[in-house]
């Protein structure tokens, strides 16, 4: 039986069967979030998943069943995903979100989430529509797009991606739910970052949004998707170096006896350059494209378990004699800057 570096099978990061759609595009990310999951390595009980209200916030029940599980309120799952890691700073935090829950109620959680850096990756599945309420325009739909009915979108769209950046996020990736291929290693990128990743994922919604006219539906995204890279994720293990020609290919042997093929592109995107990836999206946005791929990432920034100078040992840990402070250190604190006080 074949088993992972923790020595656990693929049905271990299996969950409940599904009560979305068939066809839905948020069961297709269940599917790559449960192999990139099996082949990263996370031991369930170091697994937090957080979520809040929509069809998306379904998709916890469906993966890795031994896990940690929270579902919040509409709009405040990262709250909920703050508490968890500032408690067990050990936990790998997986917060599943929708365009609704992130983009509308819960966008200003979204954003002062971003602003602290927290260690956590944050999906998106975004089909631009409000599934449960019978497929209203969401904040992510674009200008133009049709409803199923035939009206249009005439509001503007709030970019995910675009505004992350804006915002400070450390990793931005997007992807679509029938790529499995670039998503799986964007997962496993985001669950090594040390804080904020946000996956924007399309996600066609099969019943109210992937209809001629819709911008989310799983044709037009498929007819308009423009890939930066082909991403891949190696887990760290020896250097290897290596010396080759611009267009060329090489053929790397890894140190578990896999392979993987390096293509070195002509022209180069760097993911670094925080300006050059908002251009990126407003360019292919004004030309009705997704672009997908590793948007911007930098890793230069503390999370915000670095920046608020926890402890190693998680707090959730940490025993009664830890965390009560003593009798003489409070009197100490309880004085006046200028000295004792005089009875």
């Amino acid at each position: 039986m074949t088993v992972n570096i923790v020595g656990l099978t693929r049905e271990v990061y299996k969950g409940l069967p599904t009560t979305l759609c068939a066809g839905c595009g948020h069961n297709s990310i269940t599917n790559h979030l449960i192999k990139a999951l099996y082949e990263y390595g996370v031991e369930p009980h170091k697994l937090a998943k957080m979520s809040g209200i929509g069809c998306s916030s379904k998709t916890p029940a469906y993966f890795v069943e031994q896990a940690h599980g929270f579902n919040g309120l509409h709009g405040r799952m990262p709250s909920a995903a703050t508490g968890a890691k500032l408690a067990n700073s050990e936990l790998l935090v997986l917060g599943i979100s929708g365009d609704g829950d992130t983009a509308s109620i819960g966008l200003g959680q979204y954003c002062h989430m971003i602003r602290r850096n927290l260690d956590c990756t944050y999906i998106v599945e975004n089909n631009g529509c409000y599934g449960l309420t019978k497929g209203q325009f969401s904040a992510t739909a674009d200008v133009g797009s049709k409803q199923k009915g035939g009206k249009t979108n005439e509001y503007a769209t709030i970019d995910i991606c675009g505004l992350a950046i804006e915002l400070g996020a450390t990793f931005v990736a997007r992807s679509f739910s029938g790529d499995g291929k670039q998503l799986v290693p964007l997962l496993q990128a985001a669950f090594s970052h040390r804080g904020t990743a946000i996956l924007d994922v399309i996600s066609p919604c099969v019943t109210f949004n992937d209809h001629e006219g819709s911008t989310k539906s799983y044709a037009y995204v498929k007819e308009h998707d423009i890939v930066l890279h082909t991403a891949d994720y190696i887990a760290g293990g020896r250097e290897i170096t290596l010396d080759y020609d611009p267009g060329t290919v090489q053929d790397v042997t890894l140190d578990d006896g896999s392979h993987v093929l390096l293509r070195k592109l002509d022209v180069e995107y760097d993911p670094t350059d925080g300006i050059s990836a908002l251009r990126v999206i407003h360019e292919t946005r004004a030309r009705g494209e997704f672009v997908t791929g590793l948007l911007y990432v930098d890793t230069t920034q503390q999370d915000l378990c670095a920046r608020e100078h926890l402890v190693k040992t998680p707090l959730a840990q940490l025993d009664e004699e830890s965390l009560r402070i003593g009798r003489e250190e409070w009197r100490k604190l309880m004085e006046p800057a200028g000295g004792p006080s005089k009875p």
